[in-house]
């Protein structure tokens, strides 16, 4: 039985739209429009029990999910939804045990989810610019716990002379420039390794896509994911009239070889030949030409 302690992590469940997550501490206590809830009260109890207010509110004592901290972290910048995350994670293929690159922290919810994935063995490496993006993404990433499991750096990628990392599973891009950081991309990862950009527009898919192409990726696809919540009730059940509409765009694509410089080395070999084929003729054709001079010579002088 999984009972709450001091520090624990609880999400108070009202319902959808009315939810607190917080950690539990004897001497704090949440005030709320349906009651007070005492910290304390929790304490002892199994997760999925609930508690009632000073207003005989039911609230329930959920243990939160990557979910819940992804959807209630401070947001320091626009986040990537889970609806987005679920996906990158399934058309990346990413698990446990891999290396993940990501460019552009911002608030940390996908460095958050992508962490808890590939623990315990693998790691994110995460960069970005701005220094207090940084610091709010930090005490998100360690509110949902990932802290050990993720490496945040103060470095510009764009201007970067050498790359700080190599063999790289899976890079993610979240730059309102992605397209610029694609050669770097490409040099830190492994071959076949997948690549997601998180794009707000089409001109910046446009872009991205010519970049692709252009630095040797396979496999380029590009998707929009809508979710659609229902109201589930009996004899008037309809979809919400409330919801997450267009959040962003999504660019897989995998690193490949296309052959481009073998393909001129070969044309410069063929060449080659051909100039040695070209010589070879002419030498014939002279040795041929002096057999004729020298027959004639030899009947003149008969």
């Amino acid at each position: 039985m999984d009972k709450i302690k001091q520090n624990s992590p609880v999400l108070f469940y009202f319902n959808h739209s009315k939810k607190w997550l917080a950690k539990i501490s004897k001497k704090d206590s949440l005030h709320t429009h349906i009651g007070v809830i005492k910290h304390s009260d929790a304490i002892g109890k199994e997760y999925g029990s609930r508690l009632v207010t000073n207003k005989d509110k039911y609230v329930y004592l959920l243990k939160p999910t990557m979910y819940d901290y992804v959807m209630k972290i401070q947001h320091g910048t626009q986040i990537v939804y889970p609806k987005d995350i679920g996906y990158i994670i399934a058309r990346a293929g990413i698990q446990s045990g891999q290396k993940i690159l990501e460019i552009g922290t911002g608030s940390g919810s996908l460095t958050s989810c992508i962490a808890s994935i590939v623990k315990p063995r693998g790691h994110v490496y995460t960069f970005d610019v701005d220094e207090n993006f940084m610091k709010i993404a930090e005490k998100n990433i360690e509110k949902a716990g990932v802290s050990k499991y993720v490496t945040q750096h103060n470095q510009d990628l764009k201007i970067a002379k050498k790359m700080p990392l190599k063999d790289m599973d899976v890079a993610l891009i979240d730059l309102g420039d992605p397209w610029v950081v694609i050669p770097q991309v490409r040099e830190m990862l492994k071959g076949s390794g997948s690549i997601f950009a998180i794009c707000p527009t089409m001109n910046q898919l446009e872009k991205l896509t010519m970049a692709l192409v252009e630095n040797e990726f396979t496999d380029i696809e590009s998707t929009e994911h809508i979710l659609r919540t229902i109201e589930a009730r009996e004899g008037k059940t309809r979809h919400s009239f409330q919801g997450i509409g267009h959040t962003t765009y999504l660019c897989f694509a995998r690193k490949a070889f296309f052959g481009r410089k073998s393909k001129k080395s070969s044309s410069k070999t063929t060449k080659s030949v051909s100039k040695t084929s070209k010589k070879t003729t002419k030498t014939t054709k002279t040795t041929k030409t002096t057999k004729k001079t020298a027959k004639k010579a030899s009947k003149k002088t008969s």
